[in-house]
């Protein structure tokens, strides 16, 4: 089973009606604190303002723009719908270009399923067409791929396939021609940022069983120890803390046996 190229999903040729061109005056940063939250739990909105807006967003453990790849993974992956139109536009405001967010529901649509992936869509759309993002600023559906680390697959390869035996050979080939020989040598993200959305995922949905290998990919793939914590720690804020909480000894774990 090979695939030259992943083929072109529904939910990317959604994206691809808005006319237009990237607007050059990008509106300020609108507060990510609902408009209606005081009328509900005055307390909640006491609560947002002080440790989100002001604290959690200006920590430097992570940029503001990977605050954005981690919230919007975590709101694809919990198919949080309500909240995606602010975190979008919050995201193009501190640099995550159309492309990249476009590429972003590609790669959560495999990680965290299609249907969340083509609920996020319809969002994503309307956030476009109100900025006059079109289809020429977003990822091509079959770009020219990264070269393939042919030593780290092969082990990934072996590694995969004691885990799964002979019964499972189908997904073993699915996740070697569809995953990692396509997936993640798309240009339209660095291997980085997809670690840290792949990360971002796990936790926000409590997969903790992946946890420890895609942790170590993606400090392989350039990630820090600082900047893993500081994406769960932002985590417990938008998945809750039990998530946060299950993840952290799997981080620290990962961390003790690459420092020993």
């Amino acid at each position: 089973m090979t695939f030259n190229k992943l083929a072109p999903l529904s939910l990317i040729l959604m994206l691809s009606g808005s006319p237009g061109a990237l607007a050059n005056d990008h509106n300020k940063a609108e507060s990510m604190i609902p408009e209606d939250l005081a009328a509900v739990s005055p307390a909640l909105k006491k609560y947002s303002e002080r440790f989100l807006e002001n604290d959690l967003w200006k920590n430097a453990a992570l940029s503001p723009r990977d605050r954005s790849f981690v919230t919007i993974s975590a709101l694809i992956a919990m198919n949080q719908t309500a909240a995606m139109p602010e975190q979008l536009r919050l995201a193009l405001d501190n640099g995550v270009k159309p492309s990249e967010l476009s590429e972003v529901l590609m790669h959560l649509a495999l990680y965290t399923g299609l249907a969340n992936a083509n609920s996020a869509a319809g969002t994503l759309r309307k956030v476009f067409a109100d900025r006059g993002i079109g289809a020429d600023l977003l990822a091509p559906a079959s770009p020219d791929l990264l070269p393939l680390n042919a030593e780290a697959e092969a082990t990934r390869v072996a590694r995969v396939a004691k885990n799964l035996g002979p019964t499972f050979q189908d997904l073993q080939d699915y996740t070697t021609d569809v995953l990692f020989k396509d997936l993640w040598l798309r240009p339209g993200l660095a291997p980085r940022d997809r670690s840290l959305l792949t990360v971002s995922a796990l936790v926000a949905t409590g997969r903790v069983a992946q946890l420890a290998s895609h942790i170590n990919l993606g400090m392989d793939n350039g990630l820090t120890q600082g900047q893993i914590a500081g994406s769960i720690t932002h985590l417990a804020f938008y998945s809750g803390w039990p998530n946060a909480m299950s993840a952290a000894p799997v981080a620290n774990e990962v961390f003790g046996e690459r420092s020993g």
